[in-house]
């Protein structure tokens, strides 16, 4: 493996991650930079998943990434999932395990698979289990569930055993065994970064807030890394931190008096534009700020709403990136205005009826009537 040199190997060996399947390849960057590629031809970033196998799939094949069989085939490609692929909905582990097989599969093909650290991942290794679904629990249950989960109660003899019960279904201890900081999925998650740059992209779950602007890539994805391998060093961290990289919303919610602030993460990072999940605005891949920030997150999981969502964004030959709406090419609109609005149209043309933009179409419409 080129560029591997001894700190590289030693980070390896220290995080305990390189035994897990596709873990070690986290540690592998292909450039002289920790969290930083060049010269990569295809990009195609996802969204937040929240427990949505289905359409995680279906998403990957609109993007010729995967066969109906849930194998790579995008060859040379860079996926990106910028992180919240757990919780709210059933099938998270499913989910992992697909992006953990394709991992692997992409590197054999010289492509690779980041998926990214969203607050709900960490959320996860350190115990916050607040969206966590019972389908998700459901998902580790096995043969000796209930007699693990008796054990416990025993240990533990609570006052009301039956609000116990109900806090601790079956499938329960065996997440926390295989979530938690020296689990295999647990493992997993904390040997992945938070924060990446792909030619003059950067890509991240939550954003980049005023107090992180001058803050290195990898200083950033080693103190995450380091809070999810020793939940001791949370307080007072990164990982929990709302105006850090895996929470803040700013990016995505706040007024045009950020603008300054994108300008100098952009400066400061060496990029064009900054990519982020974590906020649903809509149901399609939108931009703010001159097209500076680009949202992905498209509310993918049908936890929502019902409706299966298809969107993701693609990025060829550093060329400008447009959006895959349901596997259709549609190049991402130039301002707020009547350019969104025919965007938005497109998209939710493409969509079964009824689309979950019409609503938005409905405002943007009475805004512009106003004008």
């Amino acid at each position: 493996m080129k560029h591997l040199t001894f700190a590289w190997l030693a980070a390896i060996l220290w995080s305990g991650v390189g035994t897990q399947p596709g873990a070690a390849a986290a540690y592998y960057r292909g450039a002289p930079d920790p969290g930083v590629w060049t010269n990569v031809e295809r990009v195609v970033a996802i969204g937040d998943i929240h427990g949505d196998y289905d359409q995680l799939a279906a998403t990957l094949k609109s993007a010729g990434l995967i066969d109906d069989q849930g194998n790579w085939t995008g060859g040379k490609a860079h996926l990106v999932q910028v992180g919240d692929v757990l919780d709210r909905g059933p099938d998270s582990r499913k989910a992992m395990d697909l992006l953990m097989r394709i991992e692997k599969q992409a590197q054999e093909a010289g492509g690779y698979v980041h998926a990214l650290i969203g607050n709900h991942e960490a959320m996860n290794v350190y115990g916050d289990l607040r969206y966590t679904s019972a389908g998700d629990f459901a998902a580790f249950r096995d043969e000796n569930s209930e007699k693990l989960r008796e054990t416990e109660l025993k240990k533990e003899h609570p006052a009301d055993a039956a609000q116990w019960l109900a806090q601790h279904p079956l499938g329960y201890f065996e997440h926390r065994r295989e979530m938690g900081p020296g689990g295999y999925y647990g493992k997993w998650i904390a040997g992945h970064d938070a924060v990446i740059k792909i030619n003059d992209s950067l890509f991240l779950h939550g954003g980049i807030s005023p107090k992180y602007a001058s803050t290195k890539i990898p200083e950033m994805n080693r103190r995450v890394r380091e809070e999810l391998e020793d939940l001791n060093k949370l307080n007072g961290g990164i990982a929990r931190d709302m105006d850090g990289p895996l929470w803040y919303r700013g990016l995505a919610q706040g007024d045009d008096s950020l603008a300054p602030v994108v300008d100098k993460v952009r400066k400061n990072f060496g990029v064009e534009r900054i990519v982020v999940g974590h906020t649903y605005a809509t149901a399609a891949i939108t931009s703010r700020f001159d097209g500076k920030v680009i949202l992905i997150d498209v509310g993918l999981s049908r936890v929502y709403d019902g409706i299966g969502k298809v969107a993701c964004l693609v990025i060829d030959n550093g060329k400008p990136p447009y959006a895959l709406h349901r596997g259709t090419r549609l190049e991402l609109p130039t301002d707020a205005g009547t350019n969104l609005l025919r965007y938005l149209k497109q998209a939710a043309a493409l969509d079964p009826p009824p689309s979950p933009l019409l609503a938005r179409i409905g405002e943007l419409e009475a805004k512009l009537a106003t004008k």
